[in-house]
């Protein structure tokens, strides 16, 4: 682990670089450490099984006495998703907005903590003071209401930590981002900035999200005959927001389905941040009682998530909704990259049950909550800092930002495209890389956190990929004798029935291998017995079918 110089600021991401999600970020100066966000990720398709990715918190673990606070940016799962997890290691306070808070409060119902979590409700514009630091939050537009970026004073200088963010000059709450605050600090100098870079690769500017209204205004009116089903993200309230409205405009009853936009539209409503005309929200269970063209439905699974309500619906397996020719679905959303597959695959269901289906790539159904290339450009503008670190993203994102600084006139000297664990050292006058500290995936498999590691993963891989094969015997050590079996179970290896001469065979070498090794010379015992027949087995069956089944030999010594 690096020496800590004093007078110099550390800043540590254990997660969010070179990788989509589990965002987390960690700014120390002397005894002071603050965390900023602390999200999940999603599983990659190498990790049969898992169900979520989080960081790995070891570093916060040894550390404990120094934190100060948890800070959070806005309410989106890749920011706030590793909570729960990370709240049974350590405790520190966190600080979030009211919307925020309101999600994790109704997230952490569904888990059992050692200890009550400790929550700081702040407003934009109000500064947190802790010791040598203070933590000032800035409002920002982004696809989730109450979105800040940060601003921590600091004795060497201003760090800003932008979240995720957009300029969007007509938002649907009316209160642009903070444009003011950010051109202040630039005026008194900021030491640094960390910039999101999802979409950095893309120019121009993020259209702003009245667009969509506009665009369902023209779906209801042009479909006035139809049930309209709205797949969206549940976070974006102000999009759950437009539909409401627009569909009380054109008369018709909402009905909300899939457990996560019940959530936080009950979370959402409860805290004011949405407004409902009186008696247009209506049960699941009611739908029944308008006609199809008397009803909007807004329901999960704009992903394609094999569990969600449009999934369900998709292939008939929705208790309340069956959709068939007098329904339109609209997705209002884009496909996160390694979704579209899932995503194509409702598509072509509903398609083919004679559903309407509107999406992104047929009509303007949905605008980006990320700043493009011309935002990100406005905020280097605003704050012109010293030295610049692109955050939030793969590495093609993060060339892609390093890229648009440089553009800016920025040193490239200047420019850090960093990697989890890898610690950036500065001051007023220098910054640079000095080591690492541990990082990484810890994966989370129903109520089991960090216990499947590369090993079970592995294994997981060899048992999908070439299945197994179990070999049963019991055996006298002693008296060096086969009593019973072998028996051999196949399990995703071959289809037994055709393929019973193969079988026999692999018995009569199991017996073999079993006995040879009994008769050998010097003594044995079963872990030589088991080896034995694992590597006879194994190069037989790879012979003869090019295929590398896990041999399970189970020998019991009788």
């Amino acid at each position: 682990m690096p020496r800590k110089e004093k007078g110099k600021i550390r800043i540590i991401p254990l997660g969010g670089l070179n990788e989509i999600g589990k965002n987390l970020t960690v700014l120390e100066y002397g005894d002071e450490l603050i965390i900023m966000d602390c999200g999940l990720g999603f599983p990659d398709e190498d990790m049969p099984g898992i169900d979520l990715v989080i960081p790995d918190i070891s570093y916060l673990e040894l550390n404990r006495d120094k934190i100060k606070g948890i800070f959070l940016t806005h309410g989106h799962e890749d920011h706030i998703g590793a909570i729960p997890y990370v709240l049974r290691q350590i405790n520190p306070p966190i600080y979030g907005t009211k919307l925020t808070l309101g999600i994790i409060e109704n997230k952490l119902r569904e888990h059992q903590l050692p200890h009550e979590p400790k929550f700081h409700c702040v407003k934009a514009g109000q500064v947190i003071k802790l010791g040598q630091l203070s933590v000032e939050f800035i409002h920002v537009n982004h696809s989730i209401a109450d979105a800040c970026a940060l601003a921590i004073t600091t004795p060497v200088g201003v760090v800003v930590h932008s979240g995720d963010f957009k300029l969007d000059l007509t938002p649907i709450d009316g209160e642009m981002m903070n444009v003011t605050r950010f051109g202040e600090l630039g005026k008194k100098g900021v030491l640094l900035l960390m910039c999101e870079s999802t979409n950095a690769e893309r120019p121009g500017y993020t259209p702003s999200e009245k667009k969509v209204g506009k665009s369902m205004e023209y779906i209801f009116s042009t479909n006035p005959d139809k049930r309209i089903v709205i797949a969206t993200f549940s976070s974006n309230v102000h999009r759950v927001q437009q539909i409401i409205n627009t569909s009380a405009a054109h008369g018709r009853k909402v009905a909300i389905t899939g457990r996560s936009m019940l959530n936080i539209v009950g979370a959402a409503v409860e805290l004011g941040y949405m407004t409902v005309p009186d008696g247009v929200l209506i049960d699941i269970a009611e739908i029944k009682r308008y006609k199809p063209e008397q009803l909007t439905l807004i329901t999960t699974g704009s992903q394609g998530e094999p569990m969600s309500a449009l999934y369900r619906m998709a292939f008939a397996d929705h208790s309340q909704v069956t959709l068939g020719q007098s329904d339109l679905v609209v997705l209002s959303s884009s496909a996160i990259p390694g979704n579209e597959k899932l995503v194509g695959r409702i598509i072509n269901e509903l398609t083919k049950n004679g559903v309407s289906v509107l999406h992104d790539h047929v009509v303007e159904v949905h605008v980006s909550g990320h700043a493009c290339q011309e935002e990100i450009k406005l905020l280097q503008a605003l704050l012109k800092p010293k030295y610049y670190m692109p955050i939030h993203g793969e590495y093609r994102h993060l060339a892609a930002n390093r890229a648009l600084a440089i553009d800016m006139g920025m040193d490239p000297k200047n420019i850090f495209i960093s990697d989890i664990g890898k610690v950036l050292e500065l001051d007023r006058k220098s910054a640079k890389f000095v080591g690492t500290v541990p990082a990484g995936k810890v994966l989370v498999d129903g109520y089991g956190v960090g216990d499947v590691g590369n090993i079970v993963l592995r294994d997981r891989r060899h048992l999908a990929q070439d299945g197994l094969i179990v070999v049963v015997a019991s055996v006298d050590v002693e008296a060096r004798l086969l009593l019973s079996g072998p028996d051999v179970v196949s399990r995703g290896f071959v289809y037994v029935r055709e393929s019973e001469e193969l079988m026999d065979e692999v018995r009569a070498l199991a017996t073999e291998a079993i006995e040879n090794c009994l008769n050998a010379r010097e003594g044995v015992d079963r872990m030589q017995l088991k080896t034995c027949v694992k590597d006879t087995l194994s190069k037989y069956l790879y012979a003869k079918t090019k295929r590398k089944p896990m041999v399970l030999p189970v020998i019991m010594n009788l």
